[in-house]
């Protein structure tokens, strides 16, 4: 995000005004989340959090802070809690990813057509995260039935033995393919457990914890073949222009850049949040107010552009971001391609009982040299 901010700095700022990006990591940790957040608040003065990662941080934070009480805008949430798309209960603000209801219903429909029969088992973080699955995979949902389910609390995957114990349990209850939704730690140490003892099944991996190469290259051989989704293009598509422009924005303006390193997932995200929040800011206005930031993304956040393949749905009666993916496998260099030709069949949904279906989005042009007019 930074790096796209200082790139509109350099080109002009938003409304005669430049864009200062203060980031404090809260290592995944509530408590450290809420101290972040009134500091940030309190002594960085800061007009609005952008971006803020996990469901139990910004749960923590929504209830300590109360953003929503003190009109303080918390934009584009990086989860996919479907409980903050609830205005009365989180009223400033609004998640960029698909909810995971969306996305298990997705995985539910992917799994029936493709390996019908097999016996599918599911591993899943027990919190919000993990329920919103769960609601997802049922019969009125994504109608997907498991031979096995193990729910793993948060942090415990880091635990020596452990994500052997699971892997263990899942071979033994004879699993051909394998779901995993949870976060990519969670992931990581699961397909290593797995390979320890000849665990081969179909991998299927939610969106939020496959890109483990980005925490470990070593991990590459693990997941070759496995399947995830993502409603963003791959970050190796050679005709990719909104892919194109943040990787050339990136090598210039990424301070933690070093020649020739990867471009990941997790920059692009990243890019592209920081690139729906300019355009979020330009529709304030220049009398710039929060409730006018707000207003901008309730009124025209369904227009603006970005490398989403599938439509943001902000309105003023939703809150939510993207509302679909497109399924592909890790190929050989460990990124998500749809296919060889780089033909993507993306599909949406909703977080309630309405269909998965083909979308016929056409995503807007990125704008000339990726600065929103």
């Amino acid at each position: 995000m930074k790096a796209y901010f200082d790139y509109v700095n350099a080109n002009g700022g938003v409304n005669g005004r430049k864009i200062s990006l203060v980031v404090k990591n809260d290592a995944y940790l509530p408590k450290q989340a809420i101290q972040n957040t009134q500091d940030l608040i309190g002594k960085d003065k800061v007009f609005a959090i952008i971006g803020a990662l996990g469901t139990a941080n910004n749960k923590a934070v929504a209830s300590a802070v109360n953003l929503g009480r003190r009109g303080i805008p918390s934009l584009f949430i990086n989860t996919g809690f479907s409980g903050f798309t609830d205005r009365n209960k989180f009223p400033t603000s609004s998640t960029i990813l698909p909810s995971y209801i969306m996305e298990a219903k997705m995985i539910g429909k992917y799994v029936n057509e493709t390996y019908p029969n097999k016996k599918v088992c599911l591993l899943y973080q027990d919190d919000d995260f993990g329920d919103d699955a769960l609601v997802g995979f049922d019969k009125a949902y994504g109608n997907l039935d498991f031979t096995s389910k193990i729910a793993y609390p948060s942090l415990s995957q880091g635990v020596p033995g452990v994500p052997d114990n699971w892997v263990s349990k899942f071979k033994t209850a004879g699993c051909e393919v394998q779901v995993v939704f949870g976060v990519a730690t969670a992931t990581l140490y699961t397909v290593q457990a797995a390979a320890k003892i000849g665990y081969a099944p179909k991998w299927i991996l939610g969106s939020v914890g496959a890109d483990i190469p980005s925490i470990d290259p070593r991990t590459v051989p693990y997941i070759i073949g496995a399947t995830s989704m993502s409603f963003m293009p791959s970050v190796v598509d050679p005709k990719d222009e909104y892919v194109a422009q943040f990787k050339e924005i990136n090598t210039k303006y990424n301070a933690d850049y070093k020649p020739g390193a990867k471009f990941t997932s997790w920059q692009l995200i990243g890019m592209n949040t920081a690139f729906v929040a300019v355009q979020a800011l330009q529709s304030a206005g220049k009398n710039l107010t929060r409730k006018s930031l707000l207003d901008a993304i309730d009124n025209n956040g369904s227009k603006f552009a970005s490398a989403g393949l599938v439509p943001l749905n902000y309105s003023k009666t939703s809150t939510v971001g993207y509302n679909g993916y497109w399924f592909g496998t890790f190929n050989s260099t460990g990124d998500l391609v749809p296919n060889s030709t780089f033909t993507y069949a993306p599909y949406t949904t909703d977080s309630g009982t309405g269909a998965v279906v083909k979308t016929t989005y056409v995503r807007p042009k990125m704008p000339a040299k990726g600065l929103p007019n």
